[in-house]
């Protein structure tokens, strides 16, 4: 991918419509997809006892973010592009499909949206917080082994 296609943006762009609609849209739907997904897990956990750490909380908080995530890009695919991920957006930027000004809004949109999605989460669940379990050394090791030769692996293009 050439260099070329990377823009900065003009200063025009920053109050254009179009792209302030855009960033609203992805402030929307990065709400709509962490309140889904988090707000999932902690009504699961409230309801079962340690039930976050079963297969059928992965399941179920795996399938809740898969249908908060589609709803999420649901929204915004026609108007943003539905990115809903600050990655997301990185790459679109480095791929020359957004200008960095674009790119900056939409990064501030996207985290605006998932600390109100936690605040609205925090106001209507009257305070209840979603705690992690403390990871054994042995679940550590096999997160960082991973961690480092599979991001080994995917940077390594020799």
């Amino acid at each position: 991918m050439p260099i070329s296609r990377i823009s900065v943006g003009e200063t025009q762009e920053a109050t254009h419509p179009n792209t302030l609609r855009a960033a609203l849209a992805e402030f929307i739907s990065t709400l709509i997809f962490v309140f889904a997904g988090q707000g999932s897990g902690m009504a699961f956990a409230k309801l079962t006892a340690n039930g976050a750490a079963t297969p059928a909380g992965l399941v179920a908080a795996s399938i809740a973010h898969a249908f908060g995530l589609f709803v999420a890009v649901a929204v915004g695919a026609n108007i943003s592009g539905g990115h809903v991920n600050p990655a997301v957006t990185f790459g679109a930027f480095v791929g020359g499909n957004i200008s960095l000004l674009r790119g900056v809004l939409y990064w501030i949109a996207q985290l605006l949206g998932s600390t109100v999605a936690c605040l609205l989460l925090k106001f209507s669940t009257g305070g209840l917080v979603y705690r992690f379990s403390s990871p054994s050394s042995e679940s550590l090791f096999i997160y960082h082994y991973f961690k480092l030769f599979g991001a080994y692996h995917f940077v390594d293009v020799g």
